[in-house]
Formats: C-alpha cells, sequence, structure tokens
C-alpha cells in the first residue's frame, strides 16, 4: 500500500502516467478514488503525483483541525519522499487553495502552476463557506449546492441539458454513499481549515508562468476570484470558460487550454 510516514501522519498516494512530474491537489472532501477521471486526463501527458489529503480516505484523520500551512507541508514532503525536487502543481477547488499556499511558500519548486475554480480569500474574495451548509436543512442544502455549482441551474435548465444532469447525479451519487462518523469529522475539518485560507497578501512570492481557470456561472468560486488571483501572480495568465464550478467538464476546449499551457513549460 503506498502509504508514507510525513510530518507525523500517514499519507496515502499514488502514482499515474510518464512524464513530466505534476503535484495534483485535489477538492473538498476529494479523494484519489473520487480522482480517476481528472487523473487520467492528466496522467496522458504527465507523472501525476496524487494523494489523500489530511483527514480524508486514507490518510490520518487528525485530532485536531489542520492548516492551509499544514497542506502545503504535506505537497511539500510528498514530493521529497518521492525524490522530485520540482513539479508542475496542479490544484482544482481546495486544492487550489492549497496550490497557492504551497506555491507562495515553496517558489521554487513550482515549475507550472493551474489554479482551477478557487480562491485567495483576504482581499481578493473567498469561496463559499461549505463549513457553514451542514448546519441548513437538506432541502435547503440541495438546492443551495445545485446553486454553487452553476448559477443556471434550474430544474428547467437541467431538464435541456442532460450532461450538466449527469454532473448533479454524480455529486449527489458521491454524497450518498455511507460514511462513517470519523470520515465525517475529517471532512468537518478540512472545511475549518478551508475558511482559514488566505494568501492575498502573499501571491506576488510566485515566480512561476500560472495558468487560472474559472466557470462563467461559478457561484462557488467566483470568477471574479479568479480574476484577483491573476491581478497579483506576475507571470499569470486567466481564462474564463462556459461552465460552474465544473467547467472543466462543461466546457470542452477546457482541458484541452490546460495541457497546452503545461506542455509548453519549460521543464
Amino acid at each position: 500500500m503506498p502509504t508514507a510516514h510525513l510530518n507525523g501522519i500517514d499519507v496515502y498516494h499514488e502514482l499515474h502516467g510518464d512524464g513530466p512530474p505534476l503535484l495534483l491537489f485535489n477538492g473538498s472532501g476529494a479523494t484519489v478514488a473520487a480522482a480517476t477521471p481528472m487523473i487520467g486526463k492528466l496522467a496522458a501527458h504527465f507523472t501525476v503525483l496524487i494523494h489523500d489529503q489530511r483527514c480524508l480516505g486514507r490518510t490520518t484523520i487528525t485530532a485536531t483541525a489542520p492548516t492551509m500551512a499544514d497542506y502545503a507541508a504535506d505537497g511539500a514532503a510528498l514530493l521529497d519522499h518521492v525524490g522530485w525536487e520540482r513539479a508542475a502543481v496542479f490544484g482544482i477547488s481546495f486544492g487550489g487553495m492549497v496550490a497557492q499556499e504551497f506555491a507562495v511558500t515553496h517558489p521554487d519548486r513550482v515549475a507550472a502552476l493551474v489554479l482551477a475554480c478557487t480562491s485567495p480569500g483576504g482581499a481578493g474574495g473567498s469561496s463559499y463557506p461549505l463549513h457553514t451548509v451542514a448546519s441548513l436543512p437538506a432541502d435547503e442544502q440541495e438546492r443551495l449546492r445545485l446553486h454553487l455549482a452553476d448559477r443556471r441551474y434550474t430544474p428547467e435548465f437541467l431538464a435541456a441539458h442532460p450532461f450538466d444532469q449527469m454532473l448533479v447525479d454524480l455529486a449527489a451519487a458521491g454524497r450518498s454513499q455511507p460514511k462513517t462518523a470519523e470520515q465525517l469529522r475529517g471532512e468537518a475539518l478540512q472545511l475549518e481549515a478551508r475558511a482559514g485560507h488566505d494568501v492575498w497578501d502573499r501571491l506576488p512570492a510566485i515566480t512561476c508562468p500560472t495558468w487560472v481557470g474559472c466557470g462563467e456561472f461559478d457561484a462557488l468560486a467566483p470568477p471574479e476570484n479568479s480574476d484577483a488571483i491573476a491581478s497579483r501572480v506576475p507571470d499569470a495568465e486567466v481564462h474564463r470558460f462556459q461552465g460552474g464550478h465544473g467547467f472543466l467538464w462543461q466546457d470542452r476546449t477546457a482541458w484541452p487550454a490546460v495541457i497546452e499551457f503545461l506542455t509548453a513549460r519549460p521543464w
């Protein structure tokens, strides 16, 4: 089992593909097992290193809430463990927050940076406070999740767009999987750490080429937050796509744009 003891915890990780090294930070509540489609897109071009972030999946659930610095430190320790001095870094949603924290802390270890549907925090804007959702009635939670995923998601829109309905159904199926009390505690700890994310003042420390992507209709990580990130990172470009928080799958031009950016980088 690919588990390494790093920073006082056991970190489950996997390597996929063959090519230049790429470190992948996944989203809120998302494990390696849930990332198969995304791994497949990236592993066709890169050697992808992905792990269950602390408090999720097969990685240790800590006694107290981690900090965003802890999540970034796990990424650095994992690079050391596999023997990579530097790598491209891909972060999506919560993983984009971790990727920013990693890049401002270890700029020399990042060859290129992709930030998808994420936020800088602070004066640059935060993503929706997901730690507050659990306190809502179940029907309100479902309505809010639809709105956050894509501001267009009404019953009428979804009835006319079967692919988007499929994305909604897949997300609902994932949430319906039974979880232990300890798994739920771990997810809550991750959301608690997420609530403290703020790299706004430190973004100019990022020194690598940076691609920032967002969906025009994303209410979870509004596109204005991506514009804010790009305004603070010296060598950044921002791209808006037709979609919401799942724009990488909703807009067929999104993945090719990511791959083109990464494969054009000097390694």
